[in-house]
């Protein structure tokens, strides 16, 4: 077990280079399962979720070398195995695009329910209406999801939600089906133009996507032989660009798309931050005490729920009173505890967080309670008076790649401990 001991405030200077999507990452990695042939893929972030989905790839049959700490090679001509096992699939949520890469492939599989941050009921519901849409079976019992087919064959298919998960595992599913699949009310995330670029790189013919309706030609085979590299992490960039305002610092956020960024760098803005985008890196500056604004989180290209978090960190030190509404997940203001124990005055009121502005925080000892959280926690930490301790590590290094070192280099006071048993 380890734990960060950060000591503050420290205004955070310099360059940062972004690392590849996450959420692109663990969606593109099952994608190879479709291929029959070797791929190579470029920019991968070296986190945890990575380096488990290639080991349950592994476990399948498929053979996986490693170029370098952000490049593989990915053979999965010769598949042994449709079943991912509970113990590796319950480490993180995206496990379930196994699903559909699986269905698609070999037209069954038995995949263990998923895992990652505890942000509240998240359904697979609008998954499994894509999978059957596609005439698939699908039961789920035992801690397992199980879906076969004789033949996936083409539909016109209507999410009743907007769900990046379904839009991507339906995607995955209709690849090689036969005939035309339409999907509506699709989500229009990066990371699932991403996935299509990356398929259609492989021979795949996927239109519209980054649109709200989505067409899949389907064909007969992925031959792959091809190089693909990762798109930027947005949620990555965003969470430094915060970083900047919150530790009333000067950073320039290098290897981004800014255009990805535009509801997070409209309300730096509107909370009286500075910043320059510049196509593929930003400079965010703090000039002045931040101001109060009011946030509400929506699927792209609304303001993310990725960055909540990171954003109630800048508006608990900002004059006057914030308000977030979290549209997304129930349960993504576990943060708002932690930060109260660092001397800000936030109320919870269901999915609604009221942030009354303290001059500055204080350092204390402090758990990351998902993913974004513990980033959020890194931010406080660097920017409160005294030393804060960060616990519960496990759910940063799935989706940030050293963090550590990152923050460091922008003269952070930051080191990473053994914490004894």
């Amino acid at each position: 077990m380890e734990k960060l001991v950060i000591t503050g405030p420290t205004p955070l200077r310099g360059h940062v280079k972004i690392s590849g999507a996450k959420n692109a990452a663990v969606a593109i990695i099952p994608a190879t399962i479709l291929i029959n042939g070797v791929c190579t893929i470029e920019n991968l972030p070296n986190i945890s979720d990575v380096k488990s989905y290639c080991e349950i790839l592994e476990n399948l049959g498929v053979k996986i070398k490693w170029i370098n700490k952000h490049t593989i090679q990915v053979d999965s001509r010769h598949i042994t195995s449709s079943f991912a096992p509970l113990d590796l699939t319950r480490k993180f949520r995206a496990s379930y695009y196994l699903i559909g890469s699986l269905l698609g492939r070999c037209g069954h599989a038995e995949v263990g329910l998923p895992g990652g941050c505890n942000l509240g009921p998240r359904p697979i519901d609008q998954h499994i209406k894509g999978f059957e849409a596609l005439g698939a079976t699908v039961t789920v019992s035992n801690g397992n999801i199980t879906a076969t087919c004789d033949k996936l064959r083409a539909n016109s298919i209507y999410f009743d939600m907007v769900s990046v998960g379904a839009t991507m595992n339906t995607i995955l599913a209709s690849v090689l089906a036969e005939g035309t699949t339409t999907i509506d009310n699709a989500a229009k995330e990066p990371h699932i133009v991403d996935l299509a670029n990356f398929l259609n790189t492989m021979g795949a013919d996927i239109r519209g996507a980054g649109t709200d309706v989505i067409k899949i030609n389907g064909v007969k085979e992925l031959k792959g032989n091809a190089t693909y590299s990762i798109v930027p992490d947005q949620i990555e960039a965003g969470t430094f660009m915060l970083a900047a305002i919150a530790s009333k610092g000067d950073i320039t956020v290098e290897n981004c798309i800014t255009k990805h960024l535009e509801p997070v760098i409209a309300k730096v803005l509107e909370i009286g931050g500075n910043v320059e985008a510049n196509g593929d890196h930003a400079r965010v500056w703090w000039s002045k005490r931040t101001s109060k604004a009011n946030i509400k989180t929506l699927p792209y290209p609304g303001f993310p729920t990725d960055l909540q978090s990171q954003m109630g960190v800048c508006l608990s030190m900002s004059s006057g009173t914030s308000i977030i509404n979290e549209s997304i997940w129930e349960s993504r203001f576990q943060y708002a505890q932690e930060l109260n124990k660092m001397g800000a005055n936030i109320t919870i009121s269901g999915k609604t967080a009221v942030f009354e502005g303290v001059e500055y925080l204080y350092g204390a000892p402090v758990t990351a309670t998902d993913l974004r959280a513990g980033a959020a926690l890194i931010m406080a930490g660097i920017s409160a008076n005294g030393v804060t301790e960060v616990f519960n590590l496990h759910h940063i290094d799935r989706g940030y790649e050293n963090i550590e070192e990152k923050f460091r280099s922008l003269g952070a006071k930051i080191e990473r401990q053994k914490v004894e048993e």
